[in-house]
């Protein structure tokens, strides 16, 4: 089966994912994988890091989050847009088992060879989303609808 997809330089930002054959929509690309963390482990881990804006933490469920920068997959380079051609999905584990959920990325639309591959990340802060906040966490994917950021509005 011929490799989907390759990683390397983005001009969204420093690595991204491409799509190396055309895809079609609703292809499963990929699974997010990495280190899986409690929501207090990753608060006692992380409670920082929210000045960095960067991270390749990914809300599993109420319980868990996936640390893709430990452990993780090419997953975590695919870089967020504010007009994705991919999502991503959560699968519950069938027997309930909270930390045999999964996240998948799938292509929202078909996508040809060479495009970038990327997702809303929906990234949602506590603190007040001041113009500082905003800077750091600025979006770089020149879409038409950009909003400028990457953190989504509280309401």
């Amino acid at each position: 089966m011929a490799k989907r997809f390759v990683r390397r330089s983005s001009p969204i930002h420093g690595n991204g994912v491409f799509a190396a054959q055309d895809l079609a929509k609703g292809v499963r690309v990929i699974e997010y994988k990495g280190r899986l963390l409690t929501h207090a482990q990753a608060n006692r881990t992380y409670a920082n890091d929210t000045d960095s804006g960067h991270t390749f933490l990914f809300t599993l469920n109420e319980k868990y989050l996936i640390d893709g920068g430990d452990g993780g997959n090419d997953a975590r380079w695919i870089n967020h847009s504010c007009a994705p051609n991919c999502e991503a999905w959560m699968v519950e584990d069938e027997g309930g088992d909270k930390r045999r959920d999964k996240v998948f990325i799938e292509t929202r639309r078909a996508i040809k060879a060479g495009e970038e591959l990327t997702y809303d990340y929906g990234i949602k802060l506590e603190e007040r989303h001041t113009p500082r906040l905003k800077a750091i966490w600025a979006c770089r994917c020149g879409a038409k609808n950009c909003t400028g950021t990457l953190l989504k509005p509280k309401r």
